[in-house]
């Protein structure tokens, strides 16, 4: 008895150790030990009986019951017991009661010892798991070091003390070598419960991964005197980050270079040799534009906010400085900025505005029947559409230089000719496309958008209303230059329809309005 007791009680302090040497819950240790031995002695008694196991989690003790339910009618002799047996070893069992059967400790065999070592391991292992997550899912955003501990499928695997971290092949930096016992730093961009392997995972190409080695060497950015606003990074090779001070004596970017750029080259040296542009960030979206692309000089930037995109005209000599070895810089400064930038000589930009100032004066000369002289003379006047000058104020047309009030007149009048034949047009094939009346009745639609949208098979009220604002312009109206204010309205009109009580109530609301103020006068 007395070296069973002894045995039980070294149970317990192997389940200690476990516990501190994972850093789990020693209960979580005993329970996997109690599922260990209640799964060996369903291998001895056979899985089909309900066999549990329990450790006392003081003295060691073991106990090994098996459990019968009462019931009035057997289905499975295994589990169930009918109530008139069960109440010969206990007269008071009732239907729903369980009877329990003590049963002789399980010798451990070879086999056994070795199922309830895995047992145990692998409820260890997932309880070590879940402290892992709820250790590091607050950390998300923090730089964390750890030493090399193994590769595993072209990855690696981090030893960060009382976790393991997975460093992806893609997450870290190219041509970098790694090597068992290395110590390296990193920055943690998720946690997340895995079914199997580390739950930590951590970057060393992350963009924030630079941004947060600058706030370490930067006690400007710390302290939140200087913001980094954003950044770009081509891993190994060029980055681009951009600054903001909030103290006007403090200059962002000669903070964050260092005296003789001693901060700089701490993230350069940490990032293996990564060249970093430092830039002064701007709310005005075209200055920082010119200035994310640095070391290039811009002579003209022209914003398409709609579409987010916008064309950086630069001089003839510095085309390829503007785009970089392989598109390098142009593109971290579009990831910079967050918008799609195109780049073009002054040469090529001459070269369109030629061909556009054709394109224009050759509609002109057409639609209006005009000469090449009178046509270009409305192009360089900003005129880019004959309904521009069809409605344009008629002393506006007649104080271009060269024309007279009768030529404006004229103008007008050939323009008007031409808009309404055009509609006139377009409305025979909106009706041709089966477009209902219903659609061409809301105000702000065109005769030509009428159109675009029969062709796209948008002919009725509720096909339109069926369609978002952002859909409208980007997928049925391309080229109408409408705003997504506009676009609503029109969504909106066209489903007015669809609360005809409302616009009854409403008119009726302003009807006893009406009436209400007579009364009073």
């Amino acid at each position: 008895m007395e070296a069973a007791t002894i045995a039980y009680q070294e149970l317990l302090q192997v389940a200690d150790a476990v516990a501190r040497e994972k850093g789990i819950e020693r209960e979580t240790v005993v329970e996997a030990m109690e599922q260990a031995i209640q799964h060996a002695a369903k291998r001895k008694y056979g899985h089909e009986h309900d066999i549990r196991a329990a450790i006392d989690r003081d003295s060691g003790n073991i106990s090994l019951q098996r459990f019968v339910e009462v019931v009035d009618e057997v289905e499975n002799p295994s589990t169930q017991v009918e109530v008139e047996e069960a109440r010969v070893q206990n007269p008071y069992a009732q239907v729903g009661d369980f009877i329990s059967e003590d049963l002789p400790p399980v010798e451990f065999g070879r086999i056994n010892a070795q199922t309830a070592k895995q047992v145990i391991v692998q409820k260890v292992r997932d309880a070590e798991r879940a402290r892992q997550y709820e250790e590091y899912k607050d950390r998300v955003g923090e730089i964390i070091n750890g030493l090399v501990k193994r590769p595993e499928h072209g990855n690696w695997i981090i030893d960060l003390g009382k976790a393991e971290a997975m460093l992806r092949r893609d997450d870290c930096l190219p041509r970098e070598i790694l090597r068992r016992g290395d110590r390296v730093r990193a920055y943690i961009y998720d946690v997340r419960k895995e079914p199997r392997g580390p739950q930590v995972f951590i970057s060393r190409s992350h963009p924030q991964f630079m941004a947060k080695l600058f706030a370490q060497e930067v006690p400007e950015i710390y302290d939140g005197i200087i913001e980094i606003k954003a950044v770009a990074r081509d891993p190994g090779s060029r980055a681009k980050i951009a600054v903001m001070s909030n103290d006007y004596a403090i200059d962002p970017v000669g903070a964050c270079v260092g005296m003789r750029g001693s901060r700089v080259q701490a993230v350069v040296n940490e990032l293996g040799g990564e060249k970093i542009d430092i830039i002064p960030w701007s709310q005005d979206t075209a200055t920082f534009v010119v200035n994310a692309l640095q070391p290039a000089e811009v002579t003209k930037v022209v914003m398409d906010e709609d579409d987010r995109r916008m064309e950086v005209v630069v001089p003839d000599d510095q085309l390829s400085l503007a785009i970089g070895r392989r598109g390098q810089n142009v593109r971290l400064a579009s990831q910079l900025v967050g918008w799609n930038i195109d780049i073009m000589t002054e040469s090529d930009e001459s070269e369109r505005r030629i061909q556009q100032m054709k394109m224009r004066s050759e509609h002109f000369m057409e639609s209006l029947d005009v000469d090449d002289v009178l046509a270009r003379l409305l192009v360089t006047e900003g005129f880019t559409e004959v309904d521009e000058v069809a409605y344009v104020a008629t002393e506006e047309l007649a104080g271009i230089g060269g024309l007279d009030e009768a030529i404006a007149q004229e103008l007008q009048n050939r323009a008007l000719a031409y808009v309404e034949e055009r509609d006139r047009q377009m409305d025979a094939k909106r009706r041709e496309l089966g477009v209902d009346d219903a659609l061409a009745d809301i105000e702000a639609l065109t005769p030509s958008m009428l159109v675009q949208l029969g062709e796209k098979g948008i002919k009725t009220l509720d096909d339109l209303a069926d369609l978002a604002g952002d859909e409208l312009i980007e997928d049925y109206l391309k080229g109408s230059y409408l705003s997504l204010d506009e676009a609503n309205a029109i969504i909106m009109a066209a489903r007015a329809h669809w609360f005809p009580d409302e616009a009854t109530a409403g008119e009726a609301d302003e009807s006893q309005g009406e009436a209400a103020e007579e009364v009073a006068s």
